[in-house]
């Protein structure tokens, strides 16, 4: 187990795998390379990608009675934590909208998250400014921080101010994270008939189906390594979501369909996907899908033998339940930027290289289901998992650094032409080449049926 996370074997146990290990049987590669951040986050990438692959190999080994071991290779797990793809002969979108950053205020620092077009809209609102830099960066700078992110969260939008690691201990959300689990677990038994998949040996997750709710980015990361090992990822999007520069990253090996579900025929086709899946993997928020007609008990209606895995940002209990988040946001909120800016003697915010809580959370999210898998077809129990981008931060949080880094090399680890795979990936948007998975297992396959696809690009049925 990483000497650095011991809290993690914690987190995926059961009376009814009492034996649970985070790394059977496993080794680490490369472990000297390291991304440069103020916080162990290199350790948080390899222990992240190792439990999902522990809970693999658990799975793996109880069916076949055969130990199914491992390795990690932490130079490629590092790289996976950025982009895992490189096109060949197209060019990926920009990762960020025009207005999207941090901005000082009067009284510090916000980061205005505006890459969705509403949440752009709700910014400027607020600001009542043109929607360029210039502008925004002077219409900030008229407010108080603690005031322009209130207002911009009750506008819908999306934005956060920069806590020292203090203040987030003390504040009224953060105060709910001290302690919480990386995992939220519950678990119900069943009496209804299980549909049990025909198990396939080099890939482990072959039949098991899969709705995918989510986006940017945790969710995705989750439904892409659970459709390397067989599973048939279905994901859903209403008409006007896009994230150009991600979904090249992150549909790889799913299908892409639309749905819309604030209409009854959204819910109708929604109903009847959901009776014939084994997994619900959803991100939106805490009561989002409840609101649409689907709370977690009329779901366990239309399917009582469904695992439902979700996520959200500042995690399941506080004030801050319902809040929209992402990655960036938390950073700024739980003091991790604040803390790197302090330590490298920066005049602006230092976030991570990487979205490394984002990544991290998706992993943890794999694994939750891949145990949620082995309890059902095992022995019976039906589990509700929870994760969120804000444990994850809590966990990296309890282990800054205090080595000095070179604050001008707060960068991503550079790729180099041997971590890709010289197999080419047929994309929507033409082709391309994948790192190679940073995982190797000594009797399981992790492959993808197809390559990455556009939203919307399929039907909404399963195959």
């Amino acid at each position: 187990m990483n000497p650095y996370y011991p809290s993690i074997k914690q987190t995926f146990s059961h009376p009814a795998l009492a034996d649970f290990t985070l790394i059977d049987q496993s080794q680490v590669l490369n472990n000297n390379e390291h991304l440069p951040a103020w916080f162990k986050l290199s350790e948080l990438a390899s222990a992240s990608i190792s439990t999902a692959c522990a809970a693999l190999s658990r799975l793996e080994t109880h069916r076949t009675h055969s130990p199914c071991h491992y390795e990690i290779d932490q130079r490629l797990c590092n790289l996976w934590f950025a982009f895992s793809i490189k096109p060949i002969d197209f060019e990926l979108a920009d990762a960020w909208d025009d207005i999207a950053g941090d901005y000082p205020t009067k009284d510090g620092w916000i980061r205005l998250h505006t890459n969705a077009a509403h949440h752009k809209a709700a910014a400027l609102k607020v600001l009542k400014c043109a929607s360029n830099r210039q502008a925004v960066s002077q219409a900030v700078a008229q407010w108080d921080a603690q005031a322009l992110e209130t207002a911009v969260v009750a506008a819908q939008g999306c934005a956060a101010k920069m806590n020292s690691m203090q203040q987030w201990r003390e504040h009224p959300q953060g105060t709910h994270l001290q302690n919480a689990p990386l995992v939220t677990w519950q678990y119900e038994s069943t009496s209804s008939p299980l549909n049990m998949p025909a198990t396939n040996k080099e890939q482990p997750l072959a039949g098991i189906k899969i709705l995918d709710l989510t986006r940017v980015l945790a969710g995705p990361v989750a439904t892409r390594f659970l459709a390397g090992f067989g599973a048939q990822v279905l994901r859903l999007d209403p008409a006007h979501w896009e994230e150009p520069s991600l979904i090249p990253e992150v549909s790889l090996g799913k299908n892409c369909a639309e749905i819309d579900l604030k209409s009854m025929a959204g819910k109708q086709r929604f109903t009847e996907l959901l009776k014939d899946a084994d997994v619900l993997v959803h991100g939106y928020r805490a009561d989002a899908l409840a609101k649409l007609g689907f709370s977690h008990q009329k779901i366990r209606e239309i399917n009582p033998n469904l695992i439902d895995a979700s996520l959200n940002a500042y995690g399941w209990q506080g004030p801050w339940e319902n809040r929209r988040g992402f990655d960036s946001l938390l950073q700024m909120s739980c003091g991790i930027a604040h803390y790197a800016m302090e330590q490298s003697a920066s005049e602006k915010p230092t976030p991570l290289p990487v979205q490394g809580l984002d990544h991290a959370t998706g992993y943890f999210l794999a694994a939750a289901v891949i145990q949620s898998i082995e309890l059902r077809e095992m022995h019976q129990i039906v589990t509700r998992a929870r994760c969120s981008l804000g444990a994850t931060a809590q966990l990296l949080l309890g282990q800054p650094l205090s080595e000095p880094l070179d604050s001008q090399n707060i960068a991503a680890i550079p790729a180099q032409q041997r971590d890709y795979s010289s197999t080419i990936e047929q994309t929507s948007w033409g082709k391309a080449q994948r790192l190679h998975f940073p995982a190797r297992f000594s009797s399981v396959d992790v492959r993808w049926p197809k390559g990455a696809q556009a939203l919307r690009s399929t039907s909404a049925q399963w195959r």
